[in-house]
């Protein structure tokens, strides 16, 4: 965090006084329980019982134009994603190094690989996905990319929950005439009719959708909200729920490499698990996932569209020349080079070894980031140096990628979390908005491709990781204002 913060200004006068604060906040915690914008405890886990989400009670600040912006970029990374994922050249050339040290990653390539030499059973590709953006106050206040996630891009379902409440507390507190600055958001009903078109290019009304699904599902409303918006739009559409390791045990595929659980063919696999090494307790979810991708069921991701959505993938993308290869409009090239912020390899050759040192010298200007999702797994300030001192003559450090680090603008917000008993406080806070797009299409041509919604994440300006569900950001709903 910048020892002089920039601060955005807020979305209604601050603080609020006692005992209004209490009043909303109680009002608030309701609305949430009520309209789902909830959670399973992780702690003391109970099927029957769910807790809110942590949240911010006001919703943030986030410039119009850069919102705007972040919009209309979606459709082009949507593009650009689909025919990343669908170069083999460029992905194994990407990751060659890094699979020899992440087991992890080296394993989902091994599946690729595959599929690949035996030849594609299904040519259609589902993409869900979600580019996580901060400002950065070094750059004029222009957005930078944080990320992008091309599986289990989650928080849709909530995500419009959240949008509601704001309007309703700022109706409640008196300011309703400023609900014009929170954008319509539209996430869920987007990313469910993407999976529902999908469903329908398979051409099997009996088929059904296949959620892929943890083990334990602490995030079960967002889930759920997916479920059941599908049936809602599409009431024939039926949708299964099984674990990687339910996969293994049930699942086969047909004469033509239909997947097949319990008799029902599946005609999409979502998947909401698989993205990080816990889903693959034992060789038997491994080969779940080879099945399923030797299926001629849609995946959502499929195992070309998850490796493109690496870090290690997204640090190739800018490099000079890079954009080039997949997009011919220079319009488009240079909208996402906007958004890219300084991307290093890890690799043994001279440009990781410059790198190394630029960690070593300044180490609070970046981020040390794996080929991980679902929060909590970068690297942070001094903790930058000691792990590149820890690895710089070892070839785990081409399994990392250096990031210079994003200074985002700060504001003031009450964070709820479950459990509070006491009034919360103002706390200086950041954000990182996400973009959700919906892309269907083969090697040759794209069928569908939109922006469809978007979600807000509020964390601490003192904290460093910010995922919902890995415990350290709180939902929010982006309040637009114009800085020029």
């Amino acid at each position: 965090m910048s020892l002089n913060p920039v601060y955005l200004p807020n979305a209604i006068p601050l603080p609020i006084a006692d005992e209004e604060l209490r009043e909303i906040v109680d009002k608030s915690k309701d609305w949430a329980v009520m309209h789902g914008a909830a959670m399973r405890n992780k702690n003391s886990f109970c099927k029957d019982a769910v807790q809110i989400a942590p949240f911010s009670l006001i919703p943030s600040c986030f410039p119009r134009k850069e919102f705007n912006k972040a919009v209309a970029l979606q459709p082009i990374l949507n593009e650009l994603m689909h025919r990343v994922a669908h170069d083999q050249l460029f992905l194994t050339e990407c990751l060659r190094e890094t699979i020899q040290v992440d087991e992890f990653t080296g394993n989902l390539f091994k599946i690729f690989e595959t599929v690949q030499n035996e030849g594609i059973t299904q040519r259609i590709s589902l993409g869900l996905l979600r580019s996580d953006y901060m400002v950065n106050t070094k750059t004029s206040n222009s957005i930078k990319q944080v990320e992008i996630n091309t599986i289990a891009s989650s928080f849709a379902g909530i995500s419009i929950r959240r949008s509601s409440s704001s309007r309703f507390v700022l109706h409640q507190l008196g300011y309703g005439d400023q609900i014009v600055n929170l954008p319509e958001n539209n996430a869920l009903q987007g990313l469910c009719g993407g999976m529902i078109e999908a469903w329908k290019i398979y051409g099997n009304e009996n088929a059904a959708i296949l959620f892929v699904i943890e083990e334990v599902t602490i995030n079960i409303c967002d889930q759920r909200f997916h479920e059941f918006e599908i049936y809602r739009m599409s009431p024939q559409t039926k949708v299964v729920r099984k674990t990687l390791t339910e996969i293994a045990n049930k699942a086969k595929l047909g004469p033509n490499n239909e997947l097949i659980i319990d008799g029902i063919h599946m005609a999409v696999v979502y998947f909401r698990s698989g993205y990080e090494p816990e889903a693959y307790p034992s060789k038997k979810e491994w080969d779940a996932r080879l099945l399923i991708e030797r299926s001629q069921a849609i995946k959502c991701p499929s195992i070309q569209y998850h490796l493109a959505g690496t870090k290690k993938v997204q640090q190739a993308l800018a490099r000079s020349g890079a954009l080039d290869m997949f997009l011919t409009e220079a319009k488009k090239i240079e909208a996402i080079k906007e958004i890219f912020t300084g991307l290093y390899s890890l690799d043994f050759d001279e440009f990781g070894d410059q790198a190394v040192q630029m960690a070593l010298d300044e180490p609070e200007r970046f981020v040390l980031k794996p080929q991980r999702e679902g929060g909590g797994n970068n690297i942070y300030g001094m903790d930058v140096k000691k792990a590149m001192l820890e690895m710089k003559n070892s070839k785990e450090r081409t399994a990392w990628i250096l990031m210079e680090r994003i200074h985002p603008p700060v504001s003031k917000s009450y964070i709820i979390r479950p459990g509070d008993k006491n009034l919360p406080i103002l706390e200086d806070v950041i954000s990182e908005l996400g973009i959700y797009g919906v892309v269907i299409g083969d090697s040759q041509k794209i069928l569908v491709n939109r922006q469809v919604g978007h979600m807000l994440r509020t964390k601490l300006s003192s904290a460093d990781e910010g995922g919902v569900a890995a415990g350290f950001g709180a939902l929010d709903s982006p309040f637009l204002i114009d800085l020029d």
